[in-house]
């Protein structure tokens, strides 16, 4: 179950991995489209639809979602951007609260059981599978979409706008199919993430699963997919260290509000300082060293940095 939970999160994190790594676009709301994924798988199959037609579904209204999102991105960048994602999941999350005829409201919404071809895929075993089945394929399909033409312009804007314009890329078109492609991504996560949570609310994708994410790409290693591996096994395992810290702190200490939240701020902050490639990058630099050890030296690197 833990397993799947890190699968899941890789997903989203490729998306996310995509917008922010590859294209340069900081995003804080991505909870919104992990919701609006999750709702939307739930939706279809409570009107009958199959599991796996119900989850291109979601991922496709998820997609038209995140192109609409994309297009203010053609007028902001860095913090201007990140307030305005954050400003789009806090709707979002408003609209599952009120929007009861279809969410359910605060009273939440009961997800149905998947099934292929009569299978019942609700079990832990075969969803685990089913989990990693989408994870490897959302990787080969991430990886394949970097080397088209699509993928290189997205990495030049990153790169530089000015420099990815004057070689005759077109940015708006560009960064509103990165918005798109993330959000996709996003969206099926969330469809999975709706049968791994089995009942739905709204204050289950608040902005704290927008930093969760967030940190999972950055401690991973921005501008990596296994940095998206690294870093969901990492925000997977983090909760349960949060837990037995909680245990070990006095009292007055552990059962303070808000203590998540100011520990992955933390540790954000940390990377972004200390070690902004993440785990991947320190991974790198490692495997560099044994490389030529013993002959590395450090002097030389020294003066490269």
């Amino acid at each position: 179950g833990e397993l799947a939970l890190v699968f899941i999160y890789a997903i989203a994190g490729i998306g996310l991995m995509l917008l922010v790594g590859y294209t340069g676009l900081v995003s804080l709301g991505h909870a919104a489209f992990l919701a609006i994924g999750a709702y939307a798988h739930a939706y279809f199959m409570t009107e009958g639809a199959p599991f796996i037609v119900s989850l291109i579904g979601a991922t496709a209204v998820c997609v038209v979602i995140g192109a609409i999102v994309g297009i203010p991105s053609l007028r902001m960048t860095g913090i201007y951007l990140a307030v305005a994602t954050l400003a789009f999941a806090q709707i979002v999350e408003k609209v599952l609260a009120h929007w009861e005829s279809v969410t359910g409201g605060h009273r939440g919404m009961a997800v149905p059981d998947p099934e292929f071809l009569s299978w019942s895929l609700g079990t832990p075993r075969i969803f685990y599978f089913v989990v990693l089945f989408v994870l490897v394929a959302a990787l080969f399909s991430a990886l394949n979409l970097l080397r088209s033409p699509t993928g290189r312009a997205m990495i030049a804007i990153r790169d530089s706008e000015i420099s990815a314009q004057a070689m005759g890329i077109h940015l708006a078109r560009v960064k509103t199919t990165a918005f798109a492609i993330s959000a996709g991504f996003t969206g099926l996560a969330g469809g999975l993430f709706a049968h791994k949570i089995g009942y739905l609310a709204p204050d289950a994708f608040t902005i704290l699963i927008s930093i969760q994410l967030l940190l999972m790409v950055v401690v991973g290693g921005l501008g990596s997919l296994h940095g998206v591996i690294y870093g969901a096994i990492f925000i997977g395992l983090l909760p349960q260290g949060i837990a037995f810290l909680r245990e070990s702190m006095p009292s007055g200490i552990g059962q303070i509000p808000g203590l998540e939240p100011g520990i992955f701020g933390l540790i954000l902050v940390l990377f972004l300082v200390y070690e902004p490639l993440g785990i991947f990058g320190r991974w790198v630099k490692i495997r560099l060293f044994f490389s030529e050890f013993p002959l590395y030296r450090k002097s030389t690197y020294k003066r490269q940095k």
